[in-house]
């Protein structure tokens, strides 16, 4: 299988504690920016830019529905402090699906009311552990 979905996929963090959640059943969707920065090492005796591999970045943008239960979004991210391990894995947390981890900070947890009644939140998390990110497969 190489095309596939994003359905069915999993997702956990960390809750201030340390201890692994799985709230895939409170998020709506999520957007990873995998980042590489490029430095100019262009010299004066060439003729077009010249580049070297810089640091790398990860961040992470989750969107869902509030939920007040134990070890569900709200609990997992009320508490902003600690670090917290991500793990996404692309089509369920069987073996072999692409998987995502890295060490990450919450820099904010954010709710929003709408006008239909709807409490929904974001919560934005940032590569914390100066360890590049690296995709594998979910064992």
């Amino acid at each position: 299988m190489a095309i596939q979905t994003g359905l069915g996929d999993y997702l956990a963090v960390d809750d201030s504690s340390g201890s692994a959640r799985d709230i895939s059943d409170n998020v709506t969707s999520y957007e990873i920016g995998n980042s590489q920065a490029l430095l100019d090492s262009t010299t004066i005796s060439k003729s077009a830019l010249q580049r070297l591999i810089a640091l790398g970045d990860l961040s992470v943008s989750i969107n869902g529905i509030f939920d007040k239960a134990s070890n569900k979004s709200h609990d997992v991210f009320k508490t902003k402090s600690a670090t917290r391990t991500f793990t996404l894995a692309i089509g369920g947390n069987t073996t072999g699906y692409p998987k995502l981890t890295a060490e990450m900070l919450v820099a904010d947890y954010n709710l929003s009311r709408g006008s239909d009644g709807a409490l929904n939140y974001t919560a934005s998390l940032m590569l914390q552990s100066g360890t590049v990110p690296t995709w594998s497969t979910v064992s």
